[in-house]
Parts: C-alpha cells; structure tokens; sequence
C-alpha cells in the first residue's frame, strides 16, 4: 500500500506548501535543490541590485525637484517605491527564473516523487536534462500563453475598481501560482496542459490555498529565494496524495 494512502503528507494546500520546507532537507534531495537555488540567488542579487540601484537615481531627482519644505518627503516616497517595487518584483522575479531553471525543476519533482512514493529514481544527467529543455520550455509557453490575456484583464480591474480589483489581481497571481508549481509533476508523466488545469478546477480549495501560500511567501524578500524548490516539493507531495492515482494506470 502507497505512503500516500496510508496518510496524507498535509491537510491544506498551505500544509502542502509549508510541508516544503521538510522536503527539500531530504536526503537524495538536497542536490536536486541546490541547483535552482544558486539560480535564484545570482539572479536575484543581480537583479535586486540594479532595482536599487536606479531607484537611487529616481529619488536623487525627486530630492532636486521638492522644494526644502518638502524634502522629508523623500524618504517617505523612496520606503513606499521599495515596498510596491518588491512585491511587483518578486512575481516577475519568480516568472523568470522559472522559465530559465524548468529542466531542474522538472528533475526535482521527479526525484520528490519517486522518494514520496518509495520508488526506485529513474537516473538523471546532464544529458537528460538537455534533452529535456525543449518539452519544458514548450511547456512553460504554455502556462505564458494561459497567463498573458488573463493577467492584462485582472491588471486592467486591478487600477478601475478600488479594493475588489486588488482582490481579485492577487487571486489570480494565486492561481497562477498553483498552476506554476503543480504542473512540474503532471508535465513529467506528459499529461495535457488542459488536463492538469481541469485536474486543478475539481480541487480548487487545495488549488488556491496552496496559490495563495505560495504567493505571500514569494513576496517575502530573502525567504522568496527558496520558494521555488519548497513550492515543487510540496506540490509534489500534493500530486503524490491527490492526482497521481487518477493518472497513473496501476495506481487505481
């Protein structure tokens, strides 16, 4: 009998998500993360720093043009910029990385799978992950092909309605969120894009706690660099205990 039958490794999608944080500490696993993370830390350092560094040069402008009488606004402005700037960033941040590490994470949650289902791990390489950069780079045309219209719809209700547009901006940053980081195990058994989507609407209570944890997390500065490998491992681990036996012949 599997491991996820006997018990669910979580009881919400936040539980799957927090449970993460445990996963990527296993054994056979750490080096599966570390390269996504390396990842992330160049290019966010990379990036963080050229965002500071042209927000200097913004409110060095904005010192020149306020009157005297109005200069303490200028540390009032440049704390309210790095707020909105961060979490703006962390979302195109974490939409970049993913197309640039999907090989890896593709190879992380098949190593999660086989570890969270006491299966023997098929062999990874170089190799297999060059061979792989096609499928997963099609793939994640894919996810920006169901993203682009949508988020300039919710973007545009996001300015015109007050409140209900914000709400409504960060559901849908939430259900790309799930989308993201759960389609890395469907997408290594090549299931449908449309079929992991349908697969994610019968379950959108777990769908969207799992979106929205992830998505507070990636706003978090520092924290939102190992977001990536906690999100696919506990999206695994969610495949693991509520997909997989619909999928995959001889699970049934």
């Amino acid at each position: 009998m599997s491991l996820q039958i006997q018990q669910p490794f979580a009881q919400s999608g936040a539980g799957y998500f927090m449970k993460g944080f445990d996963l990527i500490k296993l054994k056979g696993i750490k080096r599966f993360v570390f390269i996504p993370l390396i990842i992330n830390f160049i290019l966010f350092s990379a990036a963080f720093y050229l965002l500071i560094e042209q927000l200097d040069v913004y409110m060095l402008e904005l010192q020149n043009w306020l009157p005297e009488s109005l200069s303490w606004l200028t540390s009032t402005v440049w704390i309210i910029s790095l707020l909105f700037l961060l979490v703006m960033f962390s979302f195109v941040f974490s939409s970049v990385t993913n197309w640039i590490a999907a090989p890896f994470n593709g190879l992380l949650a098949e190593k999660m799978e086989a570890l969270l289902t006491n299966e023997t791990p098929p062999p990874g390489s170089a190799l297999d992950i060059v061979k792989d950069i096609p499928r997963t780079l099609s793939r994640e045309w894919c996810k920006f092909r169901y993203y682009l219209p949508r988020a300039i719809g919710f973007f545009i209700l996001y300015w015109i309605l007050p409140i209900i547009g914000q709400i409504l901006w960060f559901l849908f940053l939430a259900w790309m969120m799930a989308i993201q980081y759960k389609d890395y195990p469907f997408d290594n058994h090549k299931i449908n894009f449309n079929e992991m989507k349908y697969a994610l609407k019968q379950r959108k209570g777990l769908s969207y706690s799992f979106g929205i944890t992830t998505a507070v997390f990636s706003m978090i500065p520092i924290i939102n660099l190992v977001v990536m490998p906690v999100a696919i491992c506990g999206a695994t681990a969610l495949w693991v205990d509520h997909y997989r036996d619909d999928f995959i012949t001889g699970n049934k």
